[in-house]
């Protein structure tokens, strides 16, 4: 099934909008991890996607995170994939992006070597920096468009002939989306720009959505403004606040409640 089909089911077998991030900090995980196990990362997510893999529609690992480990890293990374149910949507956020070959490079990379549904991608090179993604037919591209960091204001917001460069980058995601595999990058940090680009692509272009939890969006004005008027097609992501809810052996209990009391209150507010 492509990227589509596999959203939509498990949107609607988990009644789920929620995507818990692995943004696996290794020097956040239960130091009994890091004393018993030679795979503390993989062991430490495996943890968290055995309590929550019926509540969530999708996974995204936040590639620093295992980067900064070496190939000790990366290995978990792999692993984290092959082991997430194959019904669960996998998103790599890596915000990659440059031209030509390289682009081809990171495409391949990510969508064929390491297996990801989705990935994130930067737009600042222009058409010729994303196409080689959107060659992908069957995956999905999410392209930073408003994204959750207070300074994003520094370009985003900046007037290009006569509206927001956010807007401008939203309507281009909109003509880039010819195999219908893009999708829009939006922080719930910034409710109204939500809502100015969720008009800009319509219902069918999907939305991930971060900025939940540690970072303050709130959730009723995401749901209002981020989903399609099925109340879908949107990734709400959470991540340290879920993944990091516990210290002890239990940890991952902990990470359940969190994902099941935020699933919902997201479920709370949709149409």
């Amino acid at each position: 099934m492509n990227w589509r089909e596999k959203l939509t089911r498990v949107t609607h077998q988990n009644n789920s909008l929620l995507c818990v991030g692995l943004d696996t900090d290794a020097k956040k995980i239960p130091p009994f991890l890091i004393e018993s196990s030679a795979t503390p990362l993989f062991e430490f997510n495996k943890a968290i996607i055995d309590a929550t893999k019926d509540l969530v529609c999708a996974y995204k690992l936040n590639m620093a995170f295992y980067e900064a480990e070496g190939l000790k890293g990366m290995e978990a990374l792999e692993r984290t994939v092959r082991y997430i149910p194959k019904n669960i949507f996998v998103i790599l956020d890596g915000k990659r992006n440059d031209i030509g070959n390289t682009a081809q490079k990171y495409a391949h990379a990510l969508f064929e070597t390491l297996h990801a549904d989705a990935v994130t991608i930067n737009p600042y090179l222009g058409k010729d920096g994303i196409a080689p993604f959107l060659e992908y037919k069957d995956k999905c591209s999410f392209i930073l468009c408003r994204t959750s960091n207070p300074s994003a204001h520094d370009f985003q917001d900046l007037t290009v002939l006569t509206a927001p460069l956010y807007q401008v980058v939203a309507k281009k995601i909109r003509e880039w989306n010819t195999n219908n595999n893009c999708g829009a990058v939006v922080g719930a940090t910034y409710p109204e720009e939500l809502k100015v680009v969720r008009g800009i692509l319509g219902d069918d272009i999907p939305l991930l959505i971060p900025g939940i939890g540690k970072q303050g969006g709130d959730i009723e004005k995401t749901i209002q403004n981020g989903t399609n008027t099925d109340g879908e097609m949107a990734i709400i992501n959470s991540s340290r606040d879920i993944i990091f809810a516990g210290k002890s052996q239990d940890f991952a209990d902990h990470s359940r409640k969190k994902a099941e009391a935020l699933r919902n209150d997201i479920n709370t507010h949709r149409p």
